[in-house]
């Protein structure tokens, strides 16, 4: 199965170009959702939290303790990254589940994660997109979807890699910036996709 992932800093509408691809009938694993799924159902990180981050990080109903696990990462870059490197190797092995359930017939799936080039996960694709919008659309965006400041917007952008960065491993790219046509831009990559995947068989 041809695997093409796909990301964007905060506020650049990956979710909406998903979408886009989802109705072209192409199969979407949210990774960030999933690793809010995975917090309280894989055995194996709920043991690893427990054990770097002490048994208070779930509450008695086995819920996360969102709280107690922000208090001790917030802050503390290697405390972040300890967490990170339970979380991801944990979200692999649910895309890789997720993978093999999907049908033959279906020419490609994407994986869509915020972390996609921090994380190492594009390895586990064959390609990757990456989604851009300007700073001050990004920040527009997240302020009105999450009512928030352009202070905290610009903290949360701070812990990701830049786009220019991220271009520097991207593949393909997505242009989100209100302007240019993100429906032509899909439908344009999608026809790449499924020649690269006729041209395999």
């Amino acid at each position: 199965m041809y695997k093409v992932g796909i990301t964007g800093g905060i506020g650049s509408g990956k979710t909406t170009v998903c979408r886009v691809f989802e109705v072209l009938g192409i199969p979407v694993f949210y990774a960030d959702t999933e690793a809010k799924n995975i917090m309280i159902k894989d055995t194996e990180l709920i043991e690893g939290v427990k054990s770097a981050f002490g048994k208070n990080s779930y509450f008695d109903d086995g819920k996360l303790n969102n709280k107690h696990i922000a208090g001790i990462v917030f802050n503390s870059e290697t405390e972040l990254a300890k967490l990170n490197a339970l979380v991801h190797p944990a979200v692999f092995r649910a895309f890789d589940t997720w993978a093999k359930e999907i049908k033959t017939d279906v020419p490609y799936t994407l994986k869509e994660a915020a972390l996609l080039f921090e994380s190492d996960s594009y390895k586990m694709c064959d390609t990757s997109i990456l989604v851009t919008a300007p700073v001050e659309t990004k920040i527009n965006r997240v302020m009105q979807r999450d009512n928030v400041t352009a202070e905290q917007v610009k903290a949360r952008m701070n812990k990701q890699l830049s786009d220019e960065e991220k271009a520097k491993m991207a593949d393909h790219f997505i242009i989100n910036d209100e302007e240019h046509s993100i429906i032509e831009q899909v439908l344009s990559l999608h026809r790449h996709f499924l020649q690269v995947v006729s041209t395999q068989k």
